[in-house]
């Protein structure tokens, strides 16, 4: 083997050990919330949380515009993943999930949406392998886009209203305070191991190891 062979050779290693899965993108993982430093840190915003998350714990890179959205190509569960964060706000996250899902020719079954929830305590997650929008309008605007509600979701609990004349949209839109921040801040950081278990073994290992889970 010549020098010129083993310089070959280490360089394929580097790059094998740098990207250890290679190849076409075979899952989406996206994030629900509303751009814009006005609604940082709402609980509209939790399926960003948990990617920015992600970001803060792998040093991954969600900073590309594209389909509508920051996206950026990774690694999760041993599969090559677009995470995405759209930037149409959340009425109309679905346009940035169905430009995607159409250019990687991605089926629902691969498509992971994370989001918040107003059924779940502060902090709770919920994996369910496909459903109804439940009220939440990101979701919702999905399913319309994808005409299927065949896809895996991660529900970040934020919390019921305080009372019921409370304005839903002024609720949502609120941002956590004290003991609830550090709660959605763990739980973040779950719904992203919880949409890998989903990628491994499928939503009913994850719902089975994540459901009702709390900080």
């Amino acid at each position: 083997m010549s020098i010129f062979d083993i310089f070959a050779k280490l360089e394929q290693e580097r790059k094998q050990s740098a990207d250890p899965v290679s190849g076409p993108i075979e899952w989406l993982v996206v994030g629900l919330g509303n751009p814009g430093s006005k609604y940082e840190n709402t609980r509209h915003n939790a399926g960003f949380r948990a990617l920015d998350a992600y970001c803060t714990k792998t040093g991954q890179r969600i900073d590309r515009m594209k389909f509508k959205a920051l996206v950026g190509e990774g690694t999760l569960g041993g599969k090559r993943v677009l995470f995405v964060k759209p930037q149409t706000f959340m009425n109309l996250s679905g346009e940035a999930v169905r430009d995607a899902a159409e250019f990687y020719k991605i089926p629902p079954e691969r498509i992971i949406v994370l989001f918040d929830d107003i059924s779940l305590d502060v902090g709770r997650l919920r994996v369910r392998a496909k459903g109804s929008a439940g009220g939440q309008n990101g979701v919702k605007n999905i399913i319309y886009q994808l005409n299927s509600d065949q896809f895996p979701r991660v529900k970040i609990g934020i919390g019921a209203k305080p009372h019921p004349d409370y304005d839903l949209a002024d609720w949502v839109l609120s941002k956590f305070q004290g003991e609830e921040e550090e709660k959605i801040q763990q739980a973040a950081a779950r719904a992203m191991e919880a949409a890998e278990e989903i990628i491994r073994n499928g939503p009913s290992a994850a719902a089975q190891k994540f459901n009702g889970q709390s900080t």
